[in-house]
């Protein structure tokens, strides 16, 4: 009930905010609508399909929901919070309260900054994965939520400062390229690890044998799979996306300076 519950506040929020742009003759652009309906349906399968039940009985499938969660669902719901959207996605009240905390705008601001984001996503990612705390996330499902919730949250720490959702037009900054890479790397060598290692990991969870018919070491090695196959698809996006806007970005900046030089 709690995820649903997250899920239709999410959706409702969104939609309000929807409204009242339009109440106001903004409009919000169809592809950035579509990446948060998007990104919030990732959320739903991870949450609530079968993948939820499956994922307490095979590696992979929990790995599976860690990357459409956060690997695959934040960055999208964060381009569909894009602004206008941002500015009006919060209640007035709540905004207010927060924005009197300074020290608490102080600690996101740094948090967003590339080089802390990458490393809270590399402590919250790693973390997680030591066999104590991956356990633990298994057998209570508390525990599951607040891991769930702490992948989301560094996933959208580390894609903050490369989308801009505070702006309304991205800026093309080739410096993303090398930051999103830098994050998916860190990701791809722990998905490594699990493809590589001889020895079945999270025993205490998963069965050291067979698990729904399937070895211990090839459901290990799936997992590992999947996170490397999902962190190159990133990185050829990431590649080609911010270079396609770094480009653009060029012209812009060189329409805008043709009329000062020629005066």
């Amino acid at each position: 009930m709690g995820v649903l519950a997250w899920l239709l506040v999410a959706e409702a929020l969104y939609l309000r905010a929807w409204r009242i742009l339009r109440g106001r003759g903004v409009a919000v652009p169809w592809g950035q609508v579509a990446c948060w309906h998007l990104g919030l349906g990732l959320q739903a399968v991870a949450l609530l399909s079968p993948l939820g039940g499956l994922a307490d009985e095979l590696l992979s499938a929990h790995m599976a929901e860690h990357l459409l969660l956060a690997d695959l669902g934040a960055p999208l719901l964060l381009a569909g919070l894009r602004n206008p959207v941002l500015a009006f996605f919060l209640p007035r009240d709540l905004l207010v309260a927060l924005a009197r905390r300074r020290r608490l705008r102080g600690v996101l601001r740094t948090l967003r900054r590339p080089l802390p984001a990458l490393g809270v996503f590399a402590l919250v990612l790693y973390g997680w994965h030591v066999a104590v705390a991956f356990e633990a996330a298994v057998r209570s499902p508390v525990v599951h939520a607040l891991q769930h919730a702490s992948f989301i949250a560094a996933g959208l720490l580390v894609w903050w400062s490369a989308l801009e959702p505070k702006r309304r037009q991205l800026r093309g900054e080739l410096w993303k390229i090398g930051h999103i890479l830098a994050a998916r790397m860190i990701g791809m060598f722990l998905g490594m690890s699990f493809v590589l290692i001889r020895e079945p990991v999270y025993t205490g969870v998963y069965s050291a044998t067979e698990r729904r018919g399937y070895g211990a070491l090839a459901d290990q090695q799936t997992a590992g799979a999947m996170m490397v196959a999902v962190d190159l698809c990133i990185m050829v996006f990431a590649l080609a996306f911010f270079f396609w806007h770094a480009a653009r970005q060029h012209d812009r900046d060189e329409l805008a300076a043709t009329p000062r030089a020629a005066i």
